[in-house]
């Protein structure tokens, strides 16, 4: 099973008012394990970038300047997302820049069912606890303390930790339900005591008399 965890960076927060997409950053899950293949690239978003926007990417006007335009990466883009299950986020944002990079070109939009949403992962898991990425690395005790600022691969190599810890960690299939738990509990209360196993003496004296009654044994023959 492959899966995508993917994160981007933005010039602000509304792609309807102009806003665009400087950097994506994609990590590679076969099963819920990391491959160590990535997709990586920073944008030309074509406008200026906001002082409080760069104050969280660390991301300047200048040096994007010089970065491929969205529809440059496109094609490599979506050759590394594939078909894939896509995990984000807050998917809800990031998608919503994706999809109007992916609009100006005429390409189709991606399907929000398509992605699975940490966000509401965490929150479903955690109610009434922060949901935000550094809040779930402190939980999960996730080693993020380069992250003075943002970065799209930074992110999404976090996320995948973050991901993998939410859905059980990487034996996510061995953990045992709530109520799973209690069977095996329960079970374990009212465990027997072993049976004895050793024959009788009445039972190897028949098994004796049986052996004598056989006609030319095996074990008897010379070889």
């Amino acid at each position: 099973m492959r899966e995508v965890v993917l994160d981007t960076e933005t010039t602000g927060l509304d792609p309807g008012s102009g806003h665009r997409i400087v950097e994506i950053g994609c990590v590679e899950l076969i099963n819920h394990m990391a491959t160590g293949k990535h997709f990586h690239k920073y944008l030309n978003p074509e406008r200026d970038v906001p002082e409080q926007a760069s104050a969280i990417h660390g991301l300047t006007e200048e040096f994007l300047s010089a970065q491929p335009v969205f529809a440059d990466i496109a094609e490599e883009f979506e050759a590394f997302i594939g078909d894939s299950t896509l995990v984000i986020h807050n998917a809800e944002f990031d998608l919503g820049f994706i999809n109007a990079e992916r609009e100006k070109i005429n390409q189709p939009p991606i399907a929000p069912n398509r992605a699975i949403d940490t966000v509401s992962l965490a929150r479903r898991k955690f109610p009434g606890a922060q949901a935000n990425l550094d809040a779930l690395c402190r939980r999960f005790k996730i080693d993020n303390s380069d992250r003075s600022q943002h970065g799209a691969l930074k992110d999404a190599r976090l996320l995948a930790e973050v991901y993998l810890e939410l859905i059980g960690g990487r034996q996510q299939d061995l953990e045992l339900s709530a109520e799973e738990r209690k069977i095996v509990e329960a079970a374990e209360k009212n465990r027997r005591p072993p049976r004895p196993h050793a024959p009788t003496d009445a039972e190897q004296l028949a098994h004796a008399q049986f052996i004598e009654k056989l006609e030319s044994p095996i074990w008897k023959s010379e070889n």
